[in-house]
């Protein structure tokens, strides 16, 4: 009958509707998650994988993400680990779309200033590089001597020497808004 017509028509345009309704809202729930996604989850969601990062001033560093903190991370090189600040990259490639947000890991919550602070207190032999903006990077060479809340200080020696009063040259302070990336050689393979 006409009638079985009319409300079969009726329930399929109230289920097609109520699809288009959860659809959207699967939608919007999927861009406020997103939203929520914070860079340091998505490199939690790279660790182990070859990554490049670009840096403002045209460098770019590749290796396997070992590390992630609240302000930084490190690179495996083939000889060297390089510690990059967040704020020296303007872009990353081959990062994984997963995301892991951090758990109550001391790790996760390591700034910047912690991790130059480990650096400091093993005495590492480091390079320094320190961005001059569009006109490239300036490398340092030496020991971290002190680290402040937004500084460190650098005794310069001679690449590959020992920090020793003799071998030292000078104290550069370093900000840490200047500071694109600090490259320490892995023990001995030097």
């Amino acid at each position: 009958m006409r009638w079985d017509a009319l409300f079969a028509d009726l329930e399929a345009q109230l289920a097609a509707g109520e699809r288009l309704d959860l659809d959207a809202e699967i939608g919007e729930r999927a861009r406020v998650d997103a939203a929520a996604v914070e860079l340091a989850d998505r490199l939690r969601g790279s660790l182990g994988l070859r990554i490049g990062v670009h840096l403002g001033s045209g460098t770019l560093y590749e290796g396997t993400l070992s590390h992630v903190g609240s302000q930084w991370l490190v690179l495996d090189e083939e000889r060297h680990q390089v510690l990059i600040p967040y704020a020296s990259a303007v872009r990353y490639a081959g990062l994984s779309r997963l995301a892991v947000v951090a758990g109550n890991g001391a790790r996760h919550r390591l700034g910047l200033a912690s991790a130059l602070r480990g650096l400091a207190r093993d005495r590492a032999n480091l390079a320094v590089v320190v961005s001059r903006g569009a006109a490239g990077e300036s490398v340092l060479h030496g020991v971290i001597d002190r680290v402040g809340r937004d500084f460190l200080d650098l005794a310069l020696t001679p690449v590959g020497e020992e920090r020793r009063p003799a071998n030292v040259s000078g104290v550069a302070t370093v900000p840490f808004g200047a500071l694109a990336g600090i490259r320490s050689v892995r023990g001995a393979d030097s």
